[in-house]
């Protein structure tokens, strides 16, 4: 039953950063303007396309289950700051802070799934269980 739940958790938590990177890729322009309302202005291209980067190639390893300790890394990489940046509930105004802080402790809940990964890697059921059972004659 652990190794169903193993693979159920990386397909839920993977697809989590799917669906990051095609909103990404689909409102382009407008996480640009976003970004600039953040103030984060330097190097816009190379932070927004690093960011697809890390999110299509850590969510790809997280869900086949090779080298799911190095993909939860590049996925904490990005998902740690952005949380910080998007939802200081700190800061916000009243108005807005209940709203805030929802987000920003649903993000460290996703970041805990994510160490979890990190520790116990990526169960029974992996590619790379599956590379290293299989062997050609």
């Amino acid at each position: 039953m652990k190794d169903i739940f193993d693979l159920l958790g990386r397909i839920f938590i993977s697809f989590i950063f799917f669906f990051e990177v095609s909103d990404t890729l689909f409102f382009y322009k407008d996480t640009k303007n976003k970004m600039n309302e953040y103030g984060i202005l330097w190097q816009q291209d190379l932070l927004l396309n690093g960011s697809i980067f890390l999110l299509i190639l850590g969510s790809l390893l997280v869900l086949l289950g090779y080298r799911p300790s190095f993909g939860a890394i590049l996925l904490l990489l990005y998902w740690i700051p952005v949380t910080f940046i998007l939802y200081p509930f700190w800061d916000a105004v009243p108005e807005l802070k209940r709203e805030m802080s929802v987000h920003f402790i649903k993000n460290m809940a996703i970041s805990g799934g994510l160490f979890l990964v990190l520790v116990n890697g990526a169960g029974r059921w992996s590619m790379r269980r599956l590379f290293a059972t299989s062997y050609v004659r």
